[in-house]
């Protein structure tokens, strides 16, 4: 290593123990790079990252407790020097444009060669933003769709409270009925009651639905979530 090489000090948050033994090695063994810390759930995440300050994050999305969606929120809002670069099996490009419109830098898939991590990694510290080369076709098109499709994927918006609309960016944020209650004041019951009426009035069977949804209506942006409606029902 040349004396004066930058180092880019890595963090690693995955639950799976033998992946993160892997990739510390992998980067370790690049001249130009170190691992600094490691975290195995989301909220231990953010602690280590206000703590060791690392560069560059490389987060899952599937982690228990803290979810790596939530953890990629608070580490972008508590950390912001750390670029975030999402390594996940999540393929969706429903989960792509979630985590960059939370903040993420790069999107990354686990199948990915070992090449094509360093190169992410690289480039993500060097000010840039990363995507899987497999899934780089989904924003192009985003950009070629959007000036049609945003006006008329606004619309349903119509028909939903402000409390529904409060409760679907929650549980697109990952959010379970629990916490969800907890964070509005409600009960289970009532919550479940509200993701009951989102299913009805758009047809959003699933938590992939409503992400997809979700993203459309941009209430994952940074602005959207700082700007959370006040609970209060229509």
């Amino acid at each position: 290593m040349l004396p004066h090489t930058q180092i880019i000090r890595v963090m690693i948050v995955d639950d799976h123990a033998i992946l993160r033994a892997g990739l510390k090695m992998l980067v370790n063994a690049q001249a130009d790079m170190e691992v600094v810390s490691q975290a195995s759930d989301g909220e231990n995440a953010v602690e280590t990252a206000r703590k060791s300050g690392p560069d560059v994050a490389l987060l899952d999305l599937t982690m228990p407790r803290v979810g790596g969606m939530k953890a990629l929120e608070s580490m972008t809002r508590d950390c912001p020097k750390t670029r975030v670069l999402v390594l996940t099996m999540h393929d969706d490009p429903a989960y792509l444009r979630s985590a960059l419109a939370a903040g993420a830098c790069g999107y990354l898939l686990k199948r990915a060669v070992d090449a094509e991590l360093i190169a992410a990694i690289r480039a993500v510290h060097r000010g840039g933003i990363y995507v899987d080369p497999r899934l780089a076709g989904i924003l192009v098109q985003d950009v070629l769709e959007k000036g049609n499709s945003k006006a008329d994927a606004r619309r349903p918006v119509d028909i939903l409270s402000r409390r529904e609309l409060q409760v679907l960016g929650l549980v697109a944020r990952g959010y379970t009925s629990a916490e969800i209650a907890k964070q509005i004041f409600v009960g289970v019951k009532t919550i479940e009651t509200y993701r009951s009426r989102l299913a009805e009035k758009l047809g959003l069977r699933t938590r992939r639905d409503v992400i997809r949804y979700a993203v459309q209506m941009g209430l994952l942006t940074p602005e959207a979530q700082e700007s959370d409606p006040d609970g209060s029902a229509r």
